[in-house]
């Protein structure tokens, strides 16, 4: 009955090729599931269940908390070897508890619908770190190493492009709907829209073939587990991937609700902005994809992390301390350097890690290595929730004053700086986030270069991308992104190989 979630005795590398395209169509479907039930959408869903900034973290630190799941999930995959079936059977059932979710308002009375949310997220996500263990395993096995890079950009980029599009619709449907009926019901229904098109997404993981899991040596938990801490530049990855999520964690969870309460920017602005944000990482993703296959992927990530790292520390200057005439052209700029960088530091932290993971020990790597970045990532949102809290009633104002001696009645003011509230966080954030950068420094890669090459290349990626886009013919081509570039993806280069599978400009996205 079950024999499609079975791995195959043998897998040619044509089969395995063939195996990317409904992969391909898994990152798209549940891409747009992503962005339908989480971020916007999710937080001004549980602000108008009277959310507070200590909730907003506990919904933040929920994900990360659950890859504590990943130790007994390392057992369970090598245990059961059916790496296929612990990635289908827990996304089916994770993504079927948003129905419950979606219904919530008419569940439950007020006061115990927040705690029901919190359980319910924290179920769907247990279950989906149990999935993203054996997936990353089961990758591991089914993508060829050379094309590693480059398939995954191309598959992030595609679930990217076909995402913005949803959000950017559900953000205008969303000011549109408000002025008709209940605010809370519209989200309800993009809950329930995202649970379909997750549902169509499982349909297309299930058709991806799974390799059989090659033996690996029946040892306990700990020898398990201490292998990667043993390994000198592994552990150096961990901690630098673990300083750097707890930096991103500690103000990410926190944009839209800035957005929302302190700017009170409409649902339709704050996804366009998301969008622009996409629009760029998506842009990216194949220069990123491309500079990592030549230089390394530890190069990339001294160059977009301190980019990424920019975003940030801008956001405290978007008030002055209230709204003012820079506050549109700064969040346009923070959302461009965001996606720009996010793109590099996603794909290459992904790769970077998968490439240290030696094979046979994949899982057990793999799983820590999500372990420890998850503790991170719980520790900070939680953490910043309280801070959050308190800094509320806390105000730091720097001002220049210019009067005249004989007249000093007359000054003129220019607030220089105040930071309020979230602002301090964004600083905070800024600051652990450079000491993440420079944990990096101790990491090893083969042929890795100096940054001041990266960045070089960079520049003439950019300005080989401008000039091609500043002719009649790419602004043509441009228009026509991303239809004819998913038409290569989906069906491939004659002969029945793919053209997600070529190449070496691309990305990583689980799917689960």
């Amino acid at each position: 009955m079950f024999r499609w979630l079975r791995p195959k005795e043998t897998l040619d590398e044509a089969e395995a090729r063939r195996g990317l395209r409904p992969l391909l169509f898994d990152a798209i479907f549940a891409q747009s599931m992503a962005v339908l039930t989480s971020g916007a959408f999710l937080v001004a869903f549980a602000l108008l269940l009277g959310a507070s900034n200590k909730v907003i973290g506990l919904i933040a630190a929920i994900g990360p908390f659950t890859q504590i799941l990943q130790i007994p999930a390392i057992f369970l995959v090598d245990r059961t070897r059916l790496r296929k079936a612990l990635v289908v059977i827990p996304v089916f059932l994770s993504r079927l508890l948003w129905l419950p979710i979606a219904a919530l308002p008419w569940l439950l009375p007020p006061q115990y619908r927040l705690a029901f949310l919190l359980v319910a997220l924290l179920v769907a996500s247990s279950l989906g770190a149990v999935a993203n263990c054996a997936f990353s395993s089961w990758m591991r096995d089914l993508i060829p190493e050379r094309i590693m890079g480059g398939y995954f950009a191309k598959r992030m980029a595609a679930a990217i492009a076909v995402g913005a599009v949803l959000s950017l619709a559900a953000g205008f449907g969303v000011d549109f709907f408000k002025q008709h009926v209940d605010e809370i019901g519209i989200y309800a229904v993009l809950f329930v829209v995202g649970t379909g098109l997750g549902m169509v997404g499982v349909s297309f993981l299930g058709r991806v073939p799974e390799p059989r899991m090659s033996p690996s040596p029946g040892e306990g938990i700990l020898a398990v587990l201490s292998k990667p801490f043993k390994d000198k530049n592994f552990r150096s990855l961990l901690l630098f991937l673990g300083s750097w999520s707890f930096a991103v964690n500690l103000a990410a969870p926190f944009f839209t609700v800035y957005m929302l309460r302190r700017l009170n920017l409409r649902m339709s602005l704050i996804i366009v902005f998301a969008v622009t944000s996409q629009l760029f990482n998506v842009l990216f993703l194949r220069v990123w994809g491309r500079l990592a296959d030549r230089f390394t992927n530890k190069s990339v990530l001294t160059v977009s992390g301190p980019l990424f790292m920019v975003s940030i520390v801008l956001w405290p200057f978007l008030t002055m301390p209230e709204r003012y005439f820079l506050t549109i052209p700064l969040l346009i700029l923070i959302h461009v350097l965001a996606g720009m960088s996010a793109a590099g530091v996603s794909l290459c932290a992904g790769n970077i890690a998968l490439k240290a993971a030696p094979k046979g020990s994949a899982t057990a790597y793999l799983a820590t290595n999500a372990l420890v970045a998850g503790v991170a990532a719980t520790v900070a949102p939680i953490l910043a929730g309280i801070a959050g809290d308190w800094f509320a009633g806390q105000e730091l104002s720097l001002t220049i004053k210019w009067a005249a001696t004989q007249n000093p009645g007359g000054a003129f003011l220019l607030p220089a700086i105040s930071l309020r509230g979230l602002d301090f966080l964004f600083i905070i954030s800024f600051i652990l986030g450079l000491y993440a950068v420079h944990r990096l420094l101790a990491v090893k890669e083969q042929g890795e270069v100096e940054e001041s090459v990266v960045v070089t290349e960079l520049y003439a990626e950019v300005r080989k991308a401008v000039r091609h886009v500043s002719t009649v013919e790419g602004l043509r081509q441009l228009t026509l992104f991303p239809y004819a570039r998913l038409k290569q993806l989906l069906l491939g280069k004659r002969g029945g190989r793919p053209d997600a599978g070529a190449g070496s400009d691309g990305s990583g996205e689980s799917g689960t």
